[in-house]
């Protein structure tokens, strides 16, 4: 073999492989973390039906406790998660920023605060212990709550603990009240014969909006991938809410999680999915809790009070309509 057919040879070689190297790095699916919340469970719907195939677009769900989750996103082991418009924030600053580029749903009931039985609502808290998880959502929904009522969070004695030991926080003689969502929340409940909500995420739609967060690159570099993926998801909507497709979606869901589609039915109720024309609403700016940005904002000013993290966040970067909006 002489030098020029050689150099030519290797060369051709070379090409050969850095090809095959982009169209592998191309091919690479997404991957998405999702956790046990009815509006992030949804898409095992389109897993178990292969409508990413069908959309043209390779994705791997990964399926973790919420919290893991999160750290995986973090520290870059996925591209996207699912999570809360303000553990967004919480996420992104500590250096895990994301863009949301579509919501998946808001809470309408599952976030609760749970009390004792003879305590019927809020103002019948004053100088009582509640545990919720300080800096979570159930603390912002306490705060929420105690507001409309008229009342400070001096008003009542906090107790930290995780939101996983709430129904055993709800058991001991000096809490009267704890704050959890679905299905801890029931959990409690059932420990604790007569105890019930008394304020919940459905007596403030859009304090608790739910998102599917992507790392900012990955949302530039795979638009086109992650559009498939939006679209994807008014499909998914539309096979849950339609009653003859409902029952069959409630056993996908459930089987996910490993309980009876009986059980998972309620769970269901207290989420409001958000389709892509609901979403587009959510994602105009404006005060309050209707917009992603009002409710965010309200989000960011409690992480701050709370010194989760100490900076104000730049609400605009990371909420994307593009997504959403597209058509």
């Amino acid at each position: 073999m002489n030098l020029k057919h050689f150099l030519g040879h290797s060369l051709a070689a070379i090409t050969l492989s850095v090809g095959l190297l982009s169209s592998a790095h191309a091919a690479q699916p997404l991957k998405i973390g999702y956790s046990d919340w009815p509006g992030w469970v949804a898409w095992q719907v389109a897993i178990d039906k292969n409508w990413f195939k069908e959309a043209g677009v390779a994705v791997n769900f990964e399926w973790f406790d919420y919290s893991a989750s999160m750290d995986a996103f973090a520290a870059g082991k996925i591209d996207a998660v699912t999570m809360t418009n303000g553990d967004a924030l919480v996420t992104g600053a500590s250096g895990g920023k994301s863009v949301m580029i579509m919501l998946t749903d808001y809470s309408n009931g599952n976030d609760m605060i749970v009390a004792k039985p003879g305590i019927k609502s809020l103002k019948d808290l004053k100088g009582k212990k509640v545990s919720v998880e300080v800096g979570l959502v159930e603390h912002l929904l306490l705060l929420n709550g105690l507001k409309k009522a008229g009342m400070k969070e001096s008003d009542v004695t906090l107790v930290n603990a995780k939101t996983n030991e709430m129904p055993q926080m709800l058991a001991s003689a000096d809490v009267s009240a704890i704050g959890a969502w679905q299905p801890v929340a029931g959990q409690a409940m059932t420990a604790f014969p007569g105890a019930r909500p008394i304020y919940t995420s459905a007596d403030e739609p859009g304090l608790i909006y739910d998102v599917l967060a992507v790392n900012p690159t990955s949302a530039k570099a795979n638009r086109a991938e992650w559009l498939k993926v939006v679209k994807v998801w008014d499909r998914v909507v539309k096979y849950i809410n339609d009653p003859k497709t409902q029952p069959d979606a409630v056993k996908i869901m459930a089987a996910r999680v490993g309980i009876t589609p009986e059980a998972y039915l309620p769970l269901l109720k207290g989420t409001k999915l958000l389709d892509l024309s609901e979403g587009k609403k959510i994602y105009v700016k404006a005060a309050g809790f209707k917009s992603l940005y009002g409710s965010s904002k309200t989000a960011d000013d409690f992480n701050v009070k709370n010194a989760v993290y100490k900076t104000a966040q730049d609400l605009n970067s990371y909420i994307d309509p593009s997504f959403t909006n597209a058509k």
